[in-house]
């Protein structure tokens, strides 16, 4: 696995060199936790850990961590596990969407197969779920409910709102739950386990929630608008998936847009088709209400920060959600 880095808009150079201390201390935990036995499970469960990634759901338990008394063996151990199920989740994501590539390498299910890819993914719950029982009851409860949520999203993902329902409320839901539980229980654990007191865990929590939010809808945005976000762009309009730019467009009343809101209401196999719904999202105001929505819930993010003192650790989270939105400049 690769050595960790820190890109992190306003942190000092000492916090910065204490998040890649602890970057590097999750690095060799992750490295002890996945190992077994059994070469091959050990091969297919480092598959996807020695691929790299972002690392940012520990980095951010442990940049919450410094908003009490930083990291220590327990908040080390807290970022494992969410970064455990994160990298789980992969797995199973992967064999749903019949994916090929993942972290720039041929994905577990690819390489392995469907069926030890699901499996694979279940030892690394089990293992997350190992290492987080180190922690104590509540721990695992949060544990528990965080993956709850995960899979609950994951259903919303493939289906439709409900008669009734508002689709814009729906889709948020799920992203909630599928993105955005995750990245709270990442800021959450940290808080908890760096030292912080009950009302300041429940506002990091929350600001991880929203961030995780923006850090998904920055996602599908950038499946729209960008050409150099790493990968094949319009991937979701190939696929039919529904995403905020296209809710936006479907609640348009515009005749003038009856031929977009019929190329976005099925998935688009034909390349002429493909390339005709790419170009017309790209110059719709759609798009551009995405944006707003997106930078408006990094806003909302920042703003939950407001009580808490001015110390670097905080600066840093300050511009964290507005770092992620920005990719969408």
């Amino acid at each position: 696995m690769s050595g960790p880095t820190v890109a992190l808009p306003g942190a000092t150079d000492a916090l910065s060199e204490r998040l890649v201390e602890g970057l590097a201390a999750v690095g060799r935990r992750l490295d002890e936790v996945v190992a077994h036995d059994d070469d091959f499970i050990d091969g297919a469960s480092r598959h996807l850990l020695d691929a790299g990634g972002k690392r940012f759901r520990p980095m951010l338990t442990l940049l919450a961590a410094e908003v009490g008394a930083g990291a220590n063996p327990q908040v080390v151990d807290a970022a494992v596990g969410v970064e455990l199920t994160h990298l789980a989740s992969l797995y199973h994501d992967d064999v749903m969407d019949e994916a090929e590539v993942r972290r720039g390498v041929t994905s577990a299910n690819a390489a392995y197969g469907n069926t030890t890819a699901i499996l694979v993914g279940d030892l690394l719950f089990g293992r997350a779920s190992e290492v987080v029982a180190g922690l104590g009851a509540e721990a695992v409860l949060i544990q528990a409910r965080t993956f709850v949520r995960l899979c609950s999203g994951q259903i919303g993902d493939d289906r439709q709102a409900p008669p009734g329902a508002d689709p814009l409320q729906h889709y948020l839901g799920v992203l909630a739950d599928k993105t955005g539980s995750l990245i709270a229980t990442a800021a959450r654990y940290g808080a908890m386990f760096g030292g912080c007191d009950a009302a300041t865990v429940e506002l990091l929590a929350e600001y991880g929630e929203k961030v995780g939010m923006v850090f998904q809808l920055a996602d599908d945005i950038l499946d729209i608008a960008s050409d150099t976000s790493g990968k094949e762009p319009g991937t979701d309009l190939r696929e039919g998936v529904v995403t905020l730019p296209v809710l936006y467009l479907q609640a348009s009343t515009d005749p003038a847009d009856a031929r977009l809101r019929d190329l976005v209401s099925r998935p688009l196999t034909d390349p002429a088709e493909h390339a005709e719904a790419l170009a017309l999202m790209r110059a719709h105001p759609a798009l551009e209400q995405a944006r707003e929505h997106t930078e408006r819930i990094a806003r909302e993010a920042t703003a939950l920060l407001d009580p808490l003192p001015d110390t670097d650790a905080v600066r840093a989270l300050r511009e964290l959600p507005g770092s992620v939105a920005r990719r969408l400049s």
